[in-house]
């Protein structure tokens, strides 16, 4: 955690969360745990040592090379989830971590294609990972919203059989919106315009991972060929000024992951962020956590790196966390009673 004065306030700010992979929460704790209990067997530690233990998976987790190297281990991780009561127990953790974090409203990604892909079925994963959104929600006080994400290393076709499992779902609510995540370096975002666009005609809301890895160039795909109403990491939009400036007009949500980025190699530290350029020119952004289990921080954790790194004011941080609320999915009324907690907040804190 940080050291600076800030630090208090940081802590007790209301936040709202929009990207973060409820599979990215897998701690190796939990994921040794699941596959003992599943009878998963996972790669011997004379192949690969980080599976000696759970300590051992943790510390080769500070060594990513790269986001196809996370990916590798990311996806060993998911095998080990099975029943409905295994998605359950791995949003719950997260949701009880991102509570005593200050996270009042939290917008999770959940990849089903990596799980109807080795034989567990949509209906599995969608009641689980339901189930702990509702408990949040009624034990603490979180709000929840589920996005559906598509994965870009697989076929489009199967992405649209997904859509077609999800359709009811996604049209009813019980899943909030659309996002796009996985390899992003060869799999432009326009080759999903399809699916997308039909999703806009029913009102589904969308949103996709661009240029994290991924030339801006992606970002300006995914904003004109599938429409997004957000983009997540977005750190190469400052290569852009014309594009820059887009978005900050149409108020576009940029969702940002400090010590992800730093853990994937995409920057060398969090100084190298653009945050005080999004800042400098009206770019709305949220701090996120990504795969917390997996990068060495939850929201709290980015909150304070950000902070290390830019020394920011407590009247930017307030912004911060006041585009996170008026750009979440959740309803008006959620959002004005999010914003009087945020005031009341800097009130506390001496900055009413």
């Amino acid at each position: 955690m940080c050291r600076t004065l800030l630090h208090p306030l940081l802590a007790a700010l209301p936040k709202a969360e929009h990207h973060m992979h409820l599979e990215g929460a897998l701690s190796p704790s939990l994921l040794f745990t699941l596959a003992a209990r599943n009878s998963i067997t996972l790669p011997e530690p004379a192949i690969d040592a980080a599976f000696a233990s759970p300590a051992s998976l943790l510390d080769r987790y500070t060594r990513f090379s790269s986001l196809d190297d996370f990916l590798h281990y990311y996806f060993i991780g998911m095998k080990c989830l099975i029943k409905e009561q295994d998605f359950e127990q791995l949003a719950w953790e997260y949701f009880l971590k991102a509570k005593s974090d200050g996270v009042v409203h939290a917008e999770v990604f959940f990849d089903p294609q990596a799980h109807t892909g080795r034989g567990i079925t949509y209906e599995t994963v969608v009641n689980g990972f339901t189930t702990a959104c509702q408990r949040a929600e009624r034990e603490l006080e979180l709000s929840t919203k589920l996005i559906l994400c598509f994965l870009r290393h697989l076929p489009v076709e199967e992405s649209r059989m997904t859509y077609a499992q999800a359709r009811m779902d996604l049209e009813t609510g019980r899943l909030a919106g659309l996002g796009l995540d996985s390899s992003e370096n060869g799999f432009p975002p326009g080759a999903w315009k399809e699916i997308y666009g039909t999703a806009k005609n029913k009102g589904i809301r969308r949103t996709a991972h661009a240029g994290e890895e991924g030339p801006v160039e992606y970002i300006r795909e995914a904003l004109s060929e599938l429409d997004v109403e957000r983009i997540d990491h977005g750190i190469r939009l400052a290569e852009d000024t014309s594009l820059m400036r887009e978005v900050a007009q149409k108020k576009i949500l940029v969702t940002m992951c400090p010590l992800s980025n730093v853990r994937l190699r995409c920057v060398k530290d969090v100084k190298e962020l653009p945050i005080r350029t999004f800042l400098d020119s009206g770019v709305m952004f949220s701090i996120n956590s990504d795969d917390p289990a997996y990068f060495g921080g939850y929201i709290l954790d980015n909150y304070c790196a950000v902070q290390e790194a830019f020394n920011l004011t407590a009247r930017e941080w307030e912004g911060i966390a006041k585009a996170a609320v008026e750009c979440s999915w959740c309803n008006s009324s959620r959002k004005t009673h999010l914003l009087e907690q945020l005031n009341e907040t800097m009130v506390r804190f001496g900055h009413g």
